[in-house]
């Protein structure tokens, strides 16, 4: 393939799809002078600590359509490009520059080193070889494009980007991947290029349960939930993990991710619905009860359960369906039977506020889809401006899959702009 004449190109952010796209463009255009520019005082910091330190780099699949279930925003977007760029695609690049990598059970693929230093050490190498310069604590406060007449005396077929500490660099291509939307980060430059940006707000969180004898059960799991939320018609599946704030884990994440913006306009104040059997049918559960209460008659409630729940737990439903622990199986009459199944199908929290789940912030939000092409990660006002991961308004569940959509989009980016400079020689 013919190489394109010596050109330039800076990547905002220092983040996953910020290094990957920075790394493949200077690989691919030895020629170019590819710079990175990161606002904080180091790169790759969410990296170092996703996965709880391990790096959940992507998720295990079958089939593109079925992976791309995982994103509540971005699903119909992202099908151009993740038939570019693979999750299998993700695995032999790493495997290439020799990081190995395991597959969990629940389909989540982690470095087999078991450290996210792997991922890390992997990027920094890849950086170091193709000569990207990397400026740490470099702010952009404005960006300008081609044919602005701002900069007396700038190349007019230039970006310009100007920084907080007031230098200016002009270059031939920007990609923009400077993550989500912190309140604290102000991306006026941003929106003063014509693009607009779809409301940010939190998508994976746990829920706070504040006062309710739940948070004493912190510790306890359970392999599989449904976590529903009536007024939004919204419910989901998975693992549920009660925290000393509330409650945590996949389905609940899922949830949230779901229905961020609903849970949103709510304020993050309503109630969740679990049902704690989902496999079994309600005519089953009660099966169960009746069942257990004639073969364990003598037996205290409190002693032994037919579920195989955490007694810890077992004795909460107890508590909370107004049973006596100190009642014998054989003397749970009908009605507070009842009552028992009322709260395993449906046991009701009242949700009062949000924790951000680990250290990770994830956003839902970000520059509007309809502005970007989703072949090239192009934008659509500007030839030349790129965007890469979570800036777009795209966002997966937690698993790998927003790792996975960082190393798409940057990847579609650089391929895309190295095809664009070819194409102008």
């Amino acid at each position: 393939m013919q190489k394109s004449a010596q050109k330039n190109l800076a990547v905002i952010g220092g983040g996953a799809a910020g290094f990957f796209c920075a790394c493949n463009a200077a690989r691919l255009n030895p020629t170019w002078e590819v710079h990175l520019f990161e606002r904080s005082q180091k790169v790759l910091a969410k990296v170092k600590i996703s996965g709880g330190g391990r790096c959940n780099l992507t998720h295990a699949f079958t089939d593109i359509s079925s992976f791309l279930e995982n994103y509540p925003r971005g699903k119909n977007f992202l099908k151009k490009s993740f038939y570019t760029f693979t999750p299998q695609n993700t695995l032999d690049w790493f495997a290439a520059r020799n990081v190995q990598t395991k597959t969990e059970p629940d389909g989540r693929i982690f470095p087999a080193s078991n450290t996210s230093q792997s991922i890390i050490d992997c990027l920094l190498k890849e950086a170091t070889k193709y000569d990207v310069k990397i400026s740490l604590q470099k702010q952009l406060i404005q960006l300008s494009c081609p044919g602005d007449t701002t900069h007396a005396g700038a190349d007019p077929e230039k970006f310009v980007l100007t920084f907080q500490d007031g230098a200016t660099i002009q270059v031939d291509y920007v990609c923009i991947a400077c993550g989500g939307f912190p309140k604290t980060v102000q991306f006026s430059w941003l929106t003063q290029t014509g693009h607009s940006i779809q409301e940010p707000l939190p998508s994976l969180f746990s829920f706070n349960i504040p006062q309710d004898p739940v948070t004493q059960l912190m510790g306890i799991s359970l392999p599989n939930v449904e976590a529903r939320i009536p007024v939004l018609k919204v419910k989901f599946s998975g693992p549920l993990i009660i925290t000393h704030w509330g409650l945590s884990g996949p389905a609940i994440l899922k949830l949230s991710a779901f229905a961020a913006r609903g849970l949103a306009a709510l304020a993050y104040q309503f109630d969740v619905h679990i049902h704690w059997l989902p496999e079994m049918t309600t005519d089953v559960i009660r099966e169960n009860i009746v069942c257990f209460s004639q073969r364990s008659d003598t037996q205290l409630l409190q002693q032994k359960n037919p579920f195989g729940f955490p007694n810890r737990l077992w004795l909460y439903f107890l508590d909370k369906a107004g049973i006596e622990r100190s009642t014998r199986w054989r003397n749970l009459q009908t009605p507070l039977q009842n009552k028992l199944l009322q709260i395993l199908t449906g046991t009701v929290f009242t949700v009062k506020g949000k924790t951000t789940f680990k250290d990770e912030f994830v956003t839902c939000g970000g520059i509007s889809l309809q502005e970007i092409d989703g072949h090239t990660m192009e934008s659509k006002l500007h030839k030349g401006l790129y965007f890469a991961g979570e800036i777009m308004d795209v966002d997966g569940i937690t698993g790998g899959f927003n790792f996975q959509h960082a190393w798409t989009s940057a990847w579609c980016a650089a391929a895309a702009m190295t095809k664009a400079a070819n194409e102008t020689v």
